[in-house]
């Protein structure tokens, strides 16, 4: 999370008021453990005086998987592994399950994580919660999710994430047929300022840039598949875009619209149709490039079907 303070005030009851789903006490303890920032300096005092216009930032993610790292229990889920060296594994990622334990889940609830914990189990990996993943999916979201082995292989693909040098394409069946047979979505994204669960197409102070491109694949009277490229990764940010040219994803309960819901109801889809269908990086291991491709989901495969779509 990063924002530009829009008053004065405590640090913790700033950083609640960017995300009602944080609790208190788990800001103050993300606060102690050095998580948060201020002007780029670490702050590690919850009452610290914040004014109008500083910046503030809060690795969220870190922060939240290292509270939950004593439940962090090596659990098979049957992960498909697409590819594997000395030191990547690209996991095909199923829909329903959340990647790594948050704030809003419940204690023991069960997590992508804890499915590549008993993958490094298996070989004997040492398994850390804070440098296995350098990016996520959705709950929802089906595909390629690069899993890393080592902390040096961490910092290589965190860095090529943070750099935009990796390539990330996702399938999406969306509602309606988009005007532009293929365009740039670049509109910035912030949090949605009645419901702090979504995201929106907004410009304030604390939106942050944000950029995807589609083409059309093929089309039907009332629904297409789109082939989307990230050009940054924001929270929901291909679910956010489509939906805000008025072709919403179907099978998106939050970002969907009435009409959207209704093709959604007529196809019979039972889940989001949003697969992360390829990822292309440099692997540490041999420093070559490679593009791992995911099967398509039963949901999408369903629906395709259904609506008489081909990609």
């Amino acid at each position: 999370m990063e924002f530009i303070s829009d008053a004065s005030g405590r640090l913790d009851s700033l950083i609640a008021s960017q995300d009602s789903g944080l609790s208190r006490s788990k800001i103050q303890k993300s606060i102690k453990e050095g998580s948060v920032s201020v002007n780029g300096k670490t702050i590690k005092k919850s009452s610290q005086k914040i004014e109008m216009g500083d910046s503030v930032s809060l690795d969220d993610s870190k922060s939240r998987i290292t509270n939950h790292k004593s439940q962090i229990i090596p659990t098979n889920l049957n992960l498909e592994v697409l590819f594997e060296d000395d030191e990547v594994m690209v996991i095909n990622k199923p829909a329903g399950i959340a990647v790594h334990p948050g704030h809003s889940m419940e204690e023991d609830e069960t997590t992508i994580l804890h499915g590549i914990a008993y993958l490094f189990k298996e070989r004997k990996i040492p398994f850390s919660p804070d440098s296995t993943l350098v990016h996520r999916l959705d709950k929802p979201t089906t595909g390629c999710l690069t899993v890393v082995k080592s902390d040096n292989s961490f910092a290589s693909l965190q860095k090529q994430f943070e750099e935009r040098t990796t390539k990330k394409t996702y399938l999406a069946i969306v509602a309606g047929v988009p005007e532009e047979s293929q365009a740039t979505i670049d509109a910035p994204i912030g949090r949605n300022l009645t419901d702090r669960t979504k995201m929106s197409v907004l410009k304030t102070s604390v939106s942050r840039d944000a950029k995807t491109s589609y083409r059309v694949i093929d089309t039907k009277e009332d629904c297409a598949v789109l082939e989307c490229d990230l050009h940054t990764g924001r929270t929901h940010q291909i679910r956010v875009h489509l939906a805000s040219i008025g072709n919403p994803i179907l099978g998106d309960q939050p970002y969907g619209s009435p009409a959207s819901k209704k093709v959604s109801d007529h196809h019979q889809v039972e889940g989001l149709c949003l697969h992360a269908q390829s990822l292309t990086f440099v692997s540490p291991a041999d420093n070559k490039e490679h593009t791992v491709e995911a099967p398509l989901s039963t949901t999408m495969i369903a629906a395709l079907d259904t609506a008489g779509l081909t990609v």
